[in-house]
């Protein structure tokens, strides 16, 4: 069989395999490295989406924050499909002006000064800490690397970003990790003070600790912690993995915060659905990485900047982050005397719900049966709805929650 035809046929038997097939080939074939709900997504559109079984969801996850403009945007799919048949890939060795113009719609976004592109949050992290190391190095060599982070955090699963990451549960199995990282609790400045000394080169935060708990940090804790550092010329590095690209009611998160941090890191919602992360560092970081200190092949694929330039144009409507803002308010609202509810906390679009029994597994594999994706950040239920998801369809899917709840709670 020609292989033309052999792709042709082994299309159509996965097109015929039912959930139960797809399930069990999935154990089979693919490592189990992610605890899956019970359900096989084929297709969307907006904020909805379809199984396999032609059953709609209305999802409330975005792909974990990713499809920051929900399933197929109509000038999304037009943005990339334009671009795949004109330049797939070429490396990082030529230019191309897809990445110069998702560059130059981030700087002016951001008011920051240059930018590296990778392929995900960790990777962007990896790069932050390269950065802040080499900074420090060219400055004060080598005895100046320790990096603090917050206790709750979490910056990635690369063996480097999981010693980064500030709970211990990650930190088992894959010894030695990288060393020189330490943790400091959040919210709390004097202590936080006394983990930072004269070895720290950096200190890295997420503005809401999103895999924490949806946990946002105190604005006076932010503000101060930034002005010690930069008394000592310690940098300051922000994870925007998940707060950013609108997510929190504003560009990126920080900028709620009234800070200017050194290095600020984003991924997930950038790419609308396709991967890639950006490193993006102020005047004092612009020149810190030579040739050869740093890269990556796929990092500002052609067809990945067309994505993402297309979801930054979007934010040249000041009526988006207004929006995102407005619609933050109403989850919180809906939420708060919603059964089983006890707090509500985050920023913008990216809202947690405490639950009187701390199970919310149980409730998202409930709301699920009754047609809602949602997602959970330990105890706490996560909400982190398309930013551009219609009024009705947010009510609509809020309308399932509360129905889920009551389910369990009354």
């Amino acid at each position: 069989m020609k292989v033309a035809e052999q792709c042709l046929s082994d299309k159509e038997e996965v097109s015929l395999m039912n959930f139960e097939e797809i399930r069990k080939a999935d154990d089979e074939l693919i490592m189990s490295t992610y605890g899956r709900f019970p359900v096989c997504i084929t297709e969307g559109k907006g904020a909805t989406a379809v199984d396999i079984d032609n059953k709609k969801y209305i999802d409330f996850g975005s792909g974990i924050g990713v499809n920051s403009l929900g399933y197929c945007d109509d000038g999304y799919v037009e943005a990339v499909c334009a671009q795949v048949k004109k330049l797939q890939h070429t490396s990082n060795l030529y230019y191309t002006q897809p990445q110069l113009e998702a560059a130059k719609k981030l700087i002016e976004l951001s008011s920051m000064k240059k930018v590296l592109f990778c392929n995900s949050g960790a990777e962007a992290n990896e790069c932050a800490i390269k950065i802040a190391r080499k900074y420090s190095f060219d400055k004060y060599k080598n005895d100046r690397n320790k990096i603090v982070t917050l206790q709750n955090s979490f910056h990635g699963r690369t063996v480097t970003t999981l010693a980064a990451t500030g709970q211990d549960s990650f930190h088992n199995y894959f010894f030695p990790f990288t060393e020189g990282f330490a943790f400091a609790p959040a919210n709390d400045l004097e202590k936080t003070m006394e983990v930072i000394d004269n070895k720290t080169c950096a200190v890295m935060i997420e503005l809401v600790q999103g895999e924490g708990g949806v946990m946002p940090l105190d604005k006076e804790y932010v503000q101060k912690l930034v002005e010690y550092c930069s008394s000592f010329d310690i940098l300051v590095v922000v994870d925007e993995v998940q707060t950013g690209v609108g997510r929190t009611g504003t560009f990126f998160g920080f900028q709620q915060f009234d800070i200017k941090p050194d290095i600020v890191t984003s991924a997930k919602g950038l790419g609308g659905g396709l991967p890639i992360g950006a490193c993006i560092v102020s005047d004092k970081c612009s020149d810190v990485l030579a040739p050869g200190t740093h890269g990556t092949t796929f990092g500002a694929n052609p067809v990945v900047c067309a994505g993402a330039n297309y979801v930054l144009s979007q934010f040249k409507d000041t009526n988006l982050l207004s929006g995102i803002c407005e619609k933050g308010k109403y989850i919180r609202s809906r939420l708060e005397i919603m059964p089983g509810v006890v707090e509500t906390r985050g920023l913008g679009m990216m809202v947690g719900a405490v639950l009187e029994n701390n199970d919310a597994k149980s409730v998202a594999n409930k709301a699920l049966e009754n047609g809602l994706l949602v997602l959970t950040a330990k105890t706490v239920l996560r909400l982190l709805p398309p930013l551009n998801i219609s009024m009705q369809e947010l009510s609509d899917g809020l309308d399932i929650l509360e129905n889920t709840l009551k389910e369990i709670f009354q």
